[in-house]
């Protein structure tokens, strides 16, 4: 049996758990917190698999194991690596409290609405993009992947608006720290080793509503929104049936950055925020940006608006995973190139004219990514006086997607 015990949290494993074990597996902080039976051998976790062979050795002879870990081990934690290698069957997990559960409960405040990221290890965008997008979310920490680069690439988009809270060394009665920061604070600090977690919150949402699903919330119920459900100025907006095209080929989801580029009313770059990314909205005027903003709050979802002309404000944002095109006027091939060479999987333009379709497609391939598209002509049921219905035509728009080729993707610019 391989008994898994959670501890740094809480109070540390009782005597009795450790009485007996042969081998205790653990992190030096948690071997050194606890007194150890004189017979049983120790391994420092470092690397995970010559700790697993180790482990596999002692219960292949049905010797005792203990393995110490942070909070909950079964909540992003080892419980996953000693399952799939020796079975569940095999393990007895004692969990204690998790850090994003310390941690929320030192601010006083329920987590049952948080997004819980894990950068251990991983990529830090999904939890970058995460934090932009939901208003509670609680960011497992690692190397390279802490509050300072947390807080460094939230500073460059929409961090104004966002608090992190960077819990060092929950537990610890002597080191324990619970600190609130600015993204641009964060960034500029050394944090050590001993960060617990930290929790990315919009402070005016801490609350949120009851709920009955616990984590991000549900998707919406309907998407490609009828145009009256956003403020537009004469029409100028993406017509639903292309909006549900173009929301299809660009797969918004939580943790994607999305760029919305020439955004006009924002209809797409709120679409996508619904569906849980990340958004970047890029406008040129300032009555559509201000527009954009509150068709946003209209739907309570966060989109970043930059006031700017494309493709010029483009280099300074993070690179994304998708991008629309719904704007650019006589730069739009300059526009749609500079998207396309940083998109880490697709570009999507909607464009009016046919004259600017083949200068789009040639800068979509000429990026590598392969490009396919159609053209959109829709006729809407219209009433007619004596109750009777016509078909009444909207304007055909062609719709050009380019995807990258998946093993190109991590080739893209950083």
């Amino acid at each position: 049996m391989i008994t898994v015990v959670g501890t740094g949290t809480g109070a540390p494993p009782g005597a009795e758990v450790l009485a007996g074990a042969d081998l205790v597996v653990g992190g030096r902080r948690h071997l050194e917190a606890v007194r150890l039976p004189v017979t049983a051998e120790r391994v420092v976790l470092g690397p995970l698999a010559p700790a697993l062979d180790v482990i596999e050795r002692y219960a292949g002879e049905e010797r005792r194991v203990v393995v110490l870990a942070s909070g909950d081990p079964g909540f992003f934690g080892i419980v996953r690596a000693l399952a799939e290698r020796f079975g569940p069957d095999l393990l007895d997990v004692r969990p204690g409290v998790s850090s994003v559960a310390a941690a929320f409960a030192r601010l006083g405040l329920p987590w049952d609405d948080a997004v819980v990221v894990s950068a251990h290890g991983r990529d830090l965008r999904a939890a970058v993009n995460a934090c932009r997008a939901r208003p509670k979310v609680a960011v497992l920490t690692g190397p390279g992947a802490g509050p300072a680069e947390l807080g460094a690439a939230l500073a460059r988009t929409s961090g104004g608006d966002r608090a992190l809270v960077v819990a060092v060394a929950l537990g610890d009665p002597e080191h324990e720290r619970v600190e609130r920061v600015t993204p641009a604070e964060a960034a500029a600090r050394d944090w050590g080793a001993a960060v617990s977690v930290v929790l990315c919150l919009d402070e005016r949402r801490a609350l949120g509503a009851v709920r009955t699903v616990a984590g991000p919330p549900e998707p919406p119920a309907g998407w490609a929104l009828d145009e009256d459900a956003f403020a537009h100025r004469d029409s100028m907006i993406t017509k639903f049936e292309v909006r549900a095209l173009a929301l299809a080929r660009l797969g918004p989801r939580l943790g994607d950055l999305v760029w919305d580029v020439g955004a006009g009313s924002g209809s797409v770059a709120v679409e996508c925020a619904r569906l849980g990314a990340a958004v970047v909205a890029v406008e040129k005027t300032p009555d559509g940006a201000a527009r954009i903003r509150a068709n946003a709050e209209a739907h309570g979802v966060d989109v970043a608006v930059v006031h700017g002309t494309a493709p010029e404000t483009l280099s300074g944002l993070d690179d994304p995973d998708a991008v629309f095109v719904g704007g650019g006027g006589r730069e739009l091939a300059a526009v749609v190139a500079a998207c396309a060479r940083r998109a880490r999987r697709t570009v999507v333009v909607a464009l009016a004219a046919l004259d600017r379709v083949p200068d789009a497609r040639r800068a979509l391939t000429a990026a590598g990514l392969s490009c396919d598209g159609v053209l959109l002509q829709s006729s809407r049921l219209a009433p007619l006086p004596g109750d009777v219905t016509r078909l009444a035509a909207t304007n055909p728009v062609f719709l050009l997607w380019g995807v990258r080729p998946p093993a190109s993707s991590e080739g893209v610019a950083q």
